[in-house]
């Protein structure tokens, strides 16, 4: 991060940093609210896929953080819109966990014959006939979109596989590529840092995943943050070739974290 650059905005990953289960980590609340009293924009950005941006912010009203909407980015709403630019009269089959119809309203959905394919987060859908019919699709010349490339999220009893964990597999008996909209692909973030109205180097990425959160930002200009909760590995920050600008217990912490960078003109 650049010494003559300061931060004007944080930019949230929901799962694992502000809640678990849809349970407030602890401080992360208060914390959230101390950032939006000092003037930071903020922005919220998460693969879920399970629910809608709307269903979203009432899960984390009722968590205890004060959020509207509009605040919040999922790859799903990315996904809507990319699929509504490139292929606007599109018949979409979408393989996905949960029922998120509403951010995909602009398209045409159409799983019996669909002439492109997207997929979102993984679940009990992923069956092996589905992902078989996938492939078949893939080989008869039907693009695939993936609403994003996360390998796992937390749970209160455990990590889950997600749909990165698929898509080389399908690459491979499709014999073709996949587009990847959400984390760690950079539209993403760029997104965020627009929705703030911000440059990416003003832009604060707080994650507990150490590749598609923190380092994929970083990658965009943005000031990465990894926090120790959620699916956050120390294995996986000892093994990685990169580090993350920052590395704090949690997301109770940031306040402190942002006083410091602040003091010294970041």
């Amino acid at each position: 991060m650049s010494g003559d650059t300061r931060i004007g905005g944080v930019l949230y990953d929901i799962d694992g940093v502000l809640v678990t289960s849809w349970r407030e980590l602890e401080g992360a609340a208060g914390a959230v609210r101390r950032i939006r009293e000092r003037g930071l924009c903020r922005a919220f950005l998460t693969n879920t896929t399970s629910r809608t941006c709307g269903e979203i912010a009432q899960r984390l009203r009722g968590a205890g953080f004060d959020v509207d909407a509009d605040e919040i980015v999922t790859a799903a709403r990315l996904t809507g819109e990319y699929v509504s630019r490139h292929y606007p009269d599109a018949q979409v089959w979408v393989l996905n966990h949960g029922d998120i119809r509403p951010d995909l309203a602009a398209l045409t959905l159409d799983d019996e014959h669909p002439d492109l394919v997207v997929i979102g987060g993984a679940g009990a859908e992923f069956t092996h006939r589905a992902l078989s019919r996938v492939a078949e699709l893939m080989l008869d010349g039907v693009p695939v979109v993936a609403m994003h490339g996360g390998l796992t999220w937390a749970t209160d009893d455990g990590l889950r596989i997600d749909v990165g964990a698929y898509l080389p597999g399908l690459v491979a008996a499709g014999n073709a590529e996949i587009t990847v909209i959400g984390k760690p692909e950079a539209a993403g973030f760029r997104t965020c840092a627009d929705l703030m109205g911000l440059d990416p180097a003003e832009v604060l990425m707080i994650g507990d995943d150490l590749h598609s959160d923190v380092l994929a930002a970083q990658r965009v200009g943005m000031t990465g943050v990894l926090v120790r909760t959620g699916k956050f590995r120390s294995a996986v920050l000892a093994g990685a070739a990169s580090a993350p600008d920052h590395v704090i217990d949690s997301v109770a912490d940031l306040p402190a974290l942002l006083k410091g960078l602040r003091k010294r003109g970041k």
